[in-house]
């Protein structure tokens, strides 16, 4: 296990006229758990690859511990890489499959035996070890996959490339918390590409963030969900994700419209007056029925009933504005409703970058 350090790394597929990664500069310590979060081609699988040495990129260096290994073939790196889709060695068994990397490496037949059973029993598949992986349906040959990647405990990293996509969608539960359970018992270092922000919350320690070849924000799941320091990342992570209401600011306070929703607060000092985008997530807006202030006179329309909970839509002026509430609440389309920020959780944004948060009012009730 080692850090990985990515020195002014980026890559270009035309020649430098566009970036599917833009430069960056950054540490990825050992044994921690990261997922890189994105939509399709915003360059994660781009960084993975050039982690695992399938591309060189086009600027840059990369670290492994003291190493420079930019130029290293995969086979060199020590690592192992879990693809999208599986490959193994159709003709063996499960069990010769997962043993394979360690037979290869000359680990002993009883430390061979231990590890591929512990690993097998972690992901269900005691009672296949001994069938020919071609009889497996194609979820099941992609948990030995998996596993065959993270049999060995030598390795100084494991690189998975959305490694549940095939899975059947009920066990991708039981896996994401056995991913984590197998990470604590090697310490490996693990990067994880996904799409699904659900994967990636409950499994990374860390989830970067990525859009357009950029990484948008980078840190620890409950900090990108409560303090998201991007529009995209309050947009792409939640279910829904933030509204975003264009506001203005003057004189330090917030207004929607003709409305104050609260005052700007800044911790670099004051914030000029002008546009703003107020970021509040569904489950950081309050309703009532009465005009207190401040509070967003909205139309309803719309309610969705979501089982645990139910997702209140609304409109004022054009603008549209969702809430999170319980499964109690009686609202109706068409109704007038007052709509209120929890303090400090709205926040401000300017050019798409966080530059504030909304705070109470004098003399406002703090929610």
């Amino acid at each position: 296990m080692v850090d990985i350090h990515l020195d002014g790394v980026g890559h270009s597929y035309d020649g430098g006229r566009t970036w599917a990664l833009r430069p960056m500069t950054r540490t990825l310590h050992a044994a921690r758990a990261y997922a890189l979060l994105g939509p399709s081609g915003c360059g994660k699988t781009t960084l993975l690859n050039i982690i695992s040495g399938l591309l060189t990129p086009t600027v840059g260096r990369i670290w492994f511990g003291d190493r420079e290994v930019t130029r290293v073939p995969t086979a060199a790196r020590n690592i192992a890489q879990v693809f999208q889709f599986p490959v193994l060695y159709e003709g063996m068994s499960v069990y010769d499959n997962l043993a394979f990397p360690l037979r290869n490496r000359g680990w002993p037949k009883a430390e061979i035996d231990r590890r591929v059973r512990a690993v097998s029993h972690l992901l269900g598949l005691d009672s296949h070890l001994h069938r020919r992986s071609r009889r497996l349906d194609p979820g099941r040959q992609q948990i030995v996959s998996l596993g065959r990647g993270l049999v060995r405990s030598d390795v100084a990293a494991v690189l998975l490339d959305e490694p549940l996509t095939v899975v059947d969608p009920a066990l991708r539960w039981t896996l994401r918390s056995t991913l984590k359970e197998i990470h604590r018992d090697t310490g490996h270092t693990l990067v994880y590409v996904t799409h699904d922000q659900t994967e990636a919350l409950t499994f990374a320690d860390e989830v970067m963030v990525l859009q357009d070849g950029d990484v948008v924000q980078s840190g620890e799941p409950t900090e990108l969900f409560l303090s998201p320091a991007h529009e995209f990342v309050g947009h792409f992570i939640g279910s829904p994700g933030m509204n975003m209401i264009p506001a203005d600011l003057v004189d330090g306070v917030v207004r929607v419209g003709d409305t104050p929703v609260g005052r700007a607060a800044d911790t670099d000092g004051a914030l000029p007056s002008g546009p703003v985008r107020i970021g509040v997530r569904p489950e950081f807006v309050r309703i009532s029925a009465v005009p207190t202030a401040p509070g967003l006179p909205a139309r309803v329309t719309a309610v969705d009933r979501m089982g645990a909970y139910h997702l209140v839509h609304a409109e004022i002026d054009g603008r549209r504005l969702s809430a999170k509430v319980d499964t109690g609440s009686r609202y109706a389309p068409g109704a007038l409703e007052y709509f209120h920020f929890v303090p400090d959780r709205a926040f401000l944004f300017r050019d798409a970058i966080r530059c504030g948060t909304i705070a109470a009012q004098d003399g406002a009730e703090r929610a």
